[in-house]
């Protein structure tokens, strides 16, 4: 049976190419918002961090109606960090929005969506979007869309796509770069045209395959998924597992429907309907929920593996407790395991240590935001430096090895090729010369890009873009250097002295202001030379009866380098850790005594001399 009331799809892009702005403009033209409603720009961007950062983080979905139809939405991620949300939800649609700029083309994120949705089928409709830049060049950029699709193996229904040239942000659309361009009329009809109808049996055994879930204050766990057979209603008892593990049963709570931006109770849910379920406490990401005299299962969700891992460590810092409330390793434990259930591109392992977890997640920023989702929540922890995770293969080390783009200014060429290179980057293509910026295009381990991208704007003045995407693995390129500088470590614990840091700041340069408190293995600057040196932050001004010739001089201190956590996590070496409290970002070595800390040093020289 076919639903011709009924339409799914995703919007998928590279980040910033305009993809929550379009979903923007597809609800208010639908009619979701009442005359006068306040609404915010990136509606669907609803979480804090989304909004502070610009950049959709978890895949949502809303509901839309045109005519007689309905048109379920799904909003994705465009950045490769996030791209396990991606491919969570490709099973739940039937075609795809290919967002694209209208003068940046198709850039490294777009490469591995594309991939994705003609592995699983999906109609997909190019959307050139920013038409209204000066700089667009729309024709242009549909050839290259071309090129990438045969590139990639597209099948012929699938690279004869249509094409709808838009502007997201003033909410029109056309079938021509040259217009007319009055509303976004000629998508909603292209979409109804182009994108398939669910199909299936609902008389057949209840089939939903969990492919996202959420949780609320009042009725528990949300199971969210598409009906691929059979009917669901609210209290029916199912069976939910996934192939190769045992059954469990319950019953369903209510059953929520989409409607704009809400979610509704529904009388019943069939074929091709993406619902919300409740009830089911226990069931997870890519179980299947079905009948329980005959159960049927889909196949689970496949999801690419991660490739950087860190230890996450509940703190054992003399400050710790001061600004959390959860502090102790079973606090920790329950919420990564929590992650880990929601966030299918993360994987959390338990190690010999009962205070420490090994967390590996897609990239920096994938854990990055986890860790400054649980900061804000109360949690206080330390995390190590950022490793990437290697494997053999016939005998031989491999790595991770990333594709990486750099569109930069080309007086910045000669500065960027060489960090690339230190880097143990290879240069594969150039193109851009004689424009006056350059699109660079490397094959880069992924160990090399951990703290390249603030260089990368510090070199390129911020006038430098880069994209990277995961390529495969291939042999270890060799080894890396990483920060030519030492630390400055505090010797003693209690607050910091203008008197101490002034004497001081020539020897590097300090994270902490005179007042800040401090501990013994506090890292509180970075040391102008290679090694790491043992300071005293909080000496004080002996005080006497005598005056100095130069006591009425006014003492000048530098500014601290204040870090924000990404800058920190790129800071760090192996033998250090980041401190990560509700209100602060500090840096510690791991081992906080001087006397041990050089005991390990020792040993560490001693068995490399060994081996």
């Amino acid at each position: 049976m076919q639903r011709k009331d009924l339409r799914n799809l995703a919007i998928i892009a590279h980040i910033d190419h305009g993809k929550t702005t379009l979903v923007d403009g597809l609800l208010r033209q639908a009619g979701v918002f009442r005359a006068g409603q306040e609404v915010v720009e990136r509606v669907m961007d609803s979480n804090d961090l989304e909004r502070e950062r610009g950049i959709t983080i978890l895949a949502k979905n809303t509901s839309v109606r045109f005519g007689e139809t309905t048109l379920n939405i799904v909003d994705t991620p465009g950045h490769v960090d996030f791209s396990s949300e991606v491919e969570r939800i490709l099973g739940m649609v039937d075609g795809a929005l290919l967002v694209v700029d209208a003068f940046e083309g198709p850039m490294a994120q777009t490469r591995f969506v594309v991939k994705k949705a003609l592995q699983t089928g999906l109609v997909p409709i190019l959307v050139v979007n920013k038409i209204d830049r000066p700089d667009a060049r729309p024709q242009a950029v549909v050839d290259e869309v071309l090129e990438l699709f045969i590139d990639l193996d597209a099948e012929d229904h699938q690279i004869e796509f249509p094409v709808i040239f838009a502007s997201a942000r003033q909410q029109v659309a056309s079938l021509s770069p040259d217009g007319p361009f009055e509303s976004l009329q000629p998508l909603y009809e292209t979409i109804l045209e182009h994108i398939p109808c669910p199909e299936g049996d609902p008389e057949a055994p209840l089939q939903l395959l969990v492919s996202n879930l959420d949780y609320d204050e009042y009725v528990g766990r949300l199971a969210i998924g598409r009906v691929v057979a059979g009917e669901v209603r609210p209290g029916k008892s199912v069976c939910f597992g996934s192939e190769g593990g045992a059954l469990r049963k319950g019953r369903i709570g209510q059953v929520l429907g989409y409607f704009g931006l809400e979610r509704r109770p529904v009388e019943s849910a069939s074929v091709g309907d993406l619902v919300a379920l409740t009830g089911l406490s226990e069931v997870g990401l890519g179980e299947t929920v079905t009948e329980v005299d005959n159960p049927c299962l889909l196949p689970g969700l496949e999801v690419e593996e991660p490739t950087l891992a860190m230890t996450f460590l509940a703190t054992d810092s003399p400050l710790s407790g001061r600004d959390g409330r959860y502090v102790t390793s079973r606090h920790l434990r329950e919420r990564l395991f929590r992650e880990a259930e929601r966030n299918v591109g993360l994987r959390v392992q338990e190690t010999d240590s009962p205070d420490a977890f090994e967390v590996c997640g897609r990239g920096e920023l994938h854990l990055s935001i986890l860790l400054e989702t649980m900061r804000r929540e109360g949690y206080e922890l330390s995390v190590s430096a950022p490793r990437v995770l290697t494997r053999v293969v016939d005998g031989v080390l491999h790595e991770p090895i990333e594709d990486l783009t750099l569109d930069i200014p080309e007086e910045y060429l000669g500065a960027i090729m060489e960090r690339v290179g230190e880097r143990r980057g290879e240069l594969v293509a150039m193109t851009g010369s004689g424009t006056g910026r350059l699109r660079l295009e490397f094959s880069i381990p992924a160990r090399g890009l951990v703290g390249f991208r603030s260089e990368c704007l510090t070199l390129t003045r911020g006038y430098g873009v880069m994209n990277h995407l995961f390529s495969g693995y291939g042999p270890f390129r060799g080894e890396i250097a990483r920060r030519n500088r030492g630390s400055m470590v505090a010797g003693e614990s209690g607050p910091a002295t203008t008197y101490a840091l002034t004497n001081l700041q020539d020897r590097g340069v300090f994270f902490i202001e005179p007042g800040e408190q401090v501990y013994t293995g506090m890292v509180v600057g970075e040391h102008c030379r290679p090694n790491d040196l043992d300071v005293n932050v909080c000496k004080k001004k002996h005080v006497t009866n005598m005056r100095s010739s130069t006591a009425e001089e006014t003492v000048r201190l530098d500014t601290p380098r204040r870090m924000t956590l990404e800058q920190a996590l790129e800071f760090i070496g192996d033998d250090e850790l980041v401190e990560v409290t509700p209100s602060h970002v500090r840096l510690r070595k791991a081992i906080l005594d001087p006397h041990m800390r050089l005991k390990a040093k020792k040993d560490r020289q001693r068995l490399e001399e060994a081996g």
